[in-house]
């Protein structure tokens, strides 16, 4: 007997290696070997809620911060309008106060030039109104009314309080005399004119006053 022969039977057919079964291939292994990659499966639903959530939050927290500095700076701005707008009215206010301080001035040193003038008509006996014939004082009246109408054109105002009542804030009283049939406190002669600059008191009026 030929060593390739036992019990009668004929020659056996080469097997093959690893083990032999009649089912196929799963399906896993059948698409890994024809090289295609099953996608990956979808994340958990709860896991994508939560990433949703906490980028909304971010965004709302971004949204807030930009709106609380959109606030601080209009806020600011509105401060810095009030303040420069108050800074402009009270730096116009001053440069007002500064221009009558110094008109006031140079009309404290004019008035004495015009009531030297009215003093001069009248030892002359002339009417500061009137006219005169003597080029003289033609002159001294041509003068004095040149004077008087450029103050009053600058706002300038004469007090004489002849028959008012005294007012400390717009008269010094230099004495007190009695006066028949006039009220007590009434200014019974001005020996000096005041003159006031809209409501600033330039000079006050020299008065004397009925006891």
């Amino acid at each position: 007997m030929r060593p390739d022969q036992r019990d009668g039977q004929g020659t056996d057919e080469p097997r093959p290696a690893g083990p032999v079964t009649g089912d196929p291939p799963p399906p896993a292994v059948a698409k890994a070997s024809s090289g295609v990659v099953p996608p990956a499966p979808p994340p958990a639903g709860g896991a994508q809620e939560t990433r949703d959530e906490a980028i909304e939050g971010d965004l709302d927290a971004l949204l807030a911060k930009a709106e609380k500095e959109r606030d601080e700076y209009l806020d600011l701005a509105k401060r810095t309008k009030a303040d420069f707008e108050n800074f402009r009215k009270r730096m116009t206010a001053e440069v007002q106060a500064a221009g009558a301080r110094g008109k006031a001035d140079v009309l404290r040193d004019v008035l004495p030039v015009l009531d030297d003038l009215e003093r001069a008509l009248q030892a002359a006996g002339l009417d500061p109104e009137g006219d005169s014939d003597d080029g003289l004082a033609h002159g001294v009246l041509l003068v004095f009314r040149s004077l008087r109408d450029t103050l009053v054109k600058n706002g300038v105002e004469a007090l004489d309080p002849t028959g008012e009542r005294f007012d400390p804030q717009l008269h010094e009283a230099l004495s007190t005399q009695p006066a028949d049939g006039v009220e007590s406190g009434v200014v019974v002669e001005t020996m000096q004119k005041g003159y006031r600059l809209g409501e600033q008191l330039i000079r006050p009026a020299r008065v004397v006053v009925a006891e």
